[in-house]
Protein backbone atom coordinates (compact mmCIF):
# COMPACT_ATOMS: atom_id res chain seq x y z
CA UNK A 1 0.00 0.00 0.00
CA UNK A 2 1.22 3.37 -1.03
CA UNK A 3 1.62 6.30 1.60
CA UNK A 4 0.20 9.45 0.45
CA UNK A 5 2.32 12.95 0.88
CA UNK A 6 -0.03 15.60 3.16
CA UNK A 7 -1.06 17.33 -0.16
CA UNK A 8 -2.00 14.28 -1.83
CA UNK A 9 -4.44 13.44 0.61
CA UNK A 10 -5.75 16.98 0.69
CA UNK A 11 -6.05 16.60 -3.31
CA UNK A 12 -7.77 13.04 -2.77
CA UNK A 13 -10.38 15.24 -0.17
CA UNK A 14 -11.26 17.79 -2.48
CA UNK A 15 -12.06 15.11 -5.08
CA UNK A 16 -14.31 13.92 -2.76
CA UNK A 17 -16.56 16.66 -1.59
CA UNK A 18 -19.48 16.41 -2.89
CA UNK A 19 -22.77 18.87 -1.40
CA UNK A 20 -25.63 16.42 -1.70
CA UNK A 21 -23.48 13.58 0.39
CA UNK A 22 -25.46 14.82 3.93
CA UNK A 23 -22.31 15.04 5.74
CA UNK A 24 -19.85 16.41 3.49
CA UNK A 25 -18.38 19.61 5.18
CA UNK A 26 -19.22 21.71 2.09
CA UNK A 27 -22.77 21.42 2.46
CA UNK A 28 -22.35 23.05 5.88
CA UNK A 29 -20.22 26.00 3.78
CA UNK A 30 -22.92 26.41 1.50
CA UNK A 31 -25.36 26.42 4.13
CA UNK A 32 -23.28 29.59 5.86
CA UNK A 33 -22.71 31.55 2.48
CA UNK A 34 -26.07 31.18 1.63
CA UNK A 35 -27.41 33.14 4.62
CA UNK A 36 -28.36 36.98 3.69
CA UNK A 37 -26.77 38.77 6.53
CA UNK A 38 -23.41 36.76 4.86
CA UNK A 39 -24.38 38.23 1.22
CA UNK A 40 -24.86 41.98 2.41
CA UNK A 41 -22.01 41.80 4.32
CA UNK A 42 -19.85 40.82 1.38
CA UNK A 43 -21.64 43.02 -0.71
CA UNK A 44 -20.99 45.46 1.96
CA UNK A 45 -17.05 44.86 2.09
CA UNK A 46 -16.60 43.89 -1.52
CA UNK A 47 -17.65 47.44 -2.92
CA UNK A 48 -16.38 51.09 -2.15
CA UNK A 49 -19.25 52.48 -3.52
CA UNK A 50 -21.88 54.24 -2.08
CA UNK A 51 -24.39 51.88 -1.23
CA UNK A 52 -27.45 53.47 -3.01
CA UNK A 53 -30.37 52.29 -4.06
CA UNK A 54 -29.48 50.64 -7.50
CA UNK A 55 -25.73 50.67 -7.07
CA UNK A 56 -23.83 47.78 -8.65
CA UNK A 57 -21.16 47.18 -6.00
CA UNK A 58 -18.84 48.70 -8.57
CA UNK A 59 -15.38 49.38 -6.94
CA UNK A 60 -13.10 47.81 -5.25
CA UNK A 61 -12.76 45.90 -1.21
CA UNK A 62 -12.94 48.42 1.18
CA UNK A 63 -12.42 48.77 4.97
CA UNK A 64 -15.60 48.96 6.99
CA UNK A 65 -16.20 49.67 10.89
CA UNK A 66 -18.20 47.59 12.98
CA UNK A 67 -20.85 50.51 13.45
CA UNK A 68 -20.79 51.27 9.88
CA UNK A 69 -21.58 47.93 9.08
CA UNK A 70 -24.63 48.23 11.14
CA UNK A 71 -25.74 51.33 9.70
CA UNK A 72 -25.93 49.85 6.31
CA UNK A 73 -27.45 46.57 7.18
CA UNK A 74 -30.76 47.70 7.89
CA UNK A 75 -32.31 45.04 10.40
CA UNK A 76 -29.15 43.52 11.28
CA UNK A 77 -29.21 42.77 14.77
CA UNK A 78 -25.80 43.86 16.93
CA UNK A 79 -25.92 39.43 18.35
CA UNK A 80 -26.55 38.34 14.30
CA UNK A 81 -24.21 40.49 13.04
CA UNK A 82 -21.43 39.77 15.48
CA UNK A 83 -22.10 36.05 15.08
CA UNK A 84 -22.04 36.57 11.55
CA UNK A 85 -18.63 38.41 11.14
CA UNK A 86 -16.99 36.19 13.54
CA UNK A 87 -18.05 33.09 11.25
CA UNK A 88 -16.34 34.76 8.30
CA UNK A 89 -13.61 34.87 10.03
CA UNK A 90 -13.28 32.02 11.34
CA UNK A 91 -13.70 30.57 7.32
CA UNK A 92 -10.94 32.83 6.45
CA UNK A 93 -13.28 34.97 4.75
CA UNK A 94 -12.79 38.12 6.68
CA UNK A 95 -10.43 39.65 8.68
CA UNK A 96 -10.68 41.35 11.98
CA UNK A 97 -8.37 44.71 12.70
CA UNK A 98 -8.51 46.23 16.61
CA UNK A 99 -6.76 49.51 17.33
CA UNK A 100 -6.20 50.50 20.91
CA UNK A 101 -7.60 53.67 20.87
CA UNK A 102 -10.32 55.00 23.38
CA UNK A 103 -13.28 53.52 22.42
CA UNK A 104 -11.52 50.66 20.72
CA UNK A 105 -11.89 50.76 17.16
CA UNK A 106 -12.62 47.58 15.57
CA UNK A 107 -12.44 47.16 11.49
CA UNK A 108 -13.47 44.47 8.74
CA UNK A 109 -12.36 44.36 5.48
CA UNK A 110 -12.48 41.16 3.11
CA UNK A 111 -9.30 38.16 2.68
CA UNK A 112 -8.47 36.98 -1.02
CA UNK A 113 -10.42 33.99 -0.27
CA UNK A 114 -13.39 36.48 0.63
CA UNK A 115 -12.79 38.62 -2.30
CA UNK A 116 -13.44 35.35 -4.60
CA UNK A 117 -16.58 34.72 -2.83
CA UNK A 118 -17.62 38.06 -3.03
CA UNK A 119 -17.02 38.37 -6.52
CA UNK A 120 -19.83 35.10 -7.08
CA UNK A 121 -22.44 36.84 -4.48
CA UNK A 122 -22.23 39.95 -6.04
CA UNK A 123 -23.51 38.42 -9.51
CA UNK A 124 -26.33 37.18 -7.40
CA UNK A 125 -27.28 40.33 -5.66
CA UNK A 126 -27.29 41.88 -8.87
CA UNK A 127 -29.57 39.04 -9.91
CA UNK A 128 -32.05 39.42 -7.41
CA UNK A 129 -32.10 43.01 -7.47
CA UNK A 130 -32.81 42.88 -11.46
CA UNK A 131 -35.28 40.53 -11.71
CA UNK A 132 -37.34 41.01 -8.39
CA UNK A 133 -40.15 42.39 -10.21
CA UNK A 134 -40.91 39.45 -12.17
CA UNK A 135 -40.63 37.31 -9.70
CA UNK A 136 -43.29 39.73 -7.73
CA UNK A 137 -45.29 39.20 -10.62
CA UNK A 138 -45.12 35.71 -10.73
CA UNK A 139 -45.42 34.97 -6.89
CA UNK A 140 -48.82 37.39 -7.69
CA UNK A 141 -49.70 34.84 -10.91
CA UNK A 142 -49.27 31.64 -8.78
CA UNK A 143 -51.11 33.09 -5.99
CA UNK A 144 -54.05 34.22 -7.79
CA UNK A 145 -54.30 30.97 -9.89
CA UNK A 146 -54.17 28.96 -6.54
CA UNK A 147 -56.21 30.43 -4.29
Amino acid sequence: MATMTAAQQRAQAKVEYDAFVAACPSRKLLDRISDKWVTLILAALGSDSAHQPGADCAGGPRVMRYSELQRLLAGVSQKMLTQTLRSLERDGLVSRTVVPTVPVTVSYELTDLGLSLYEMMRGLKAWAETHMDDVLANRETYDTRVA
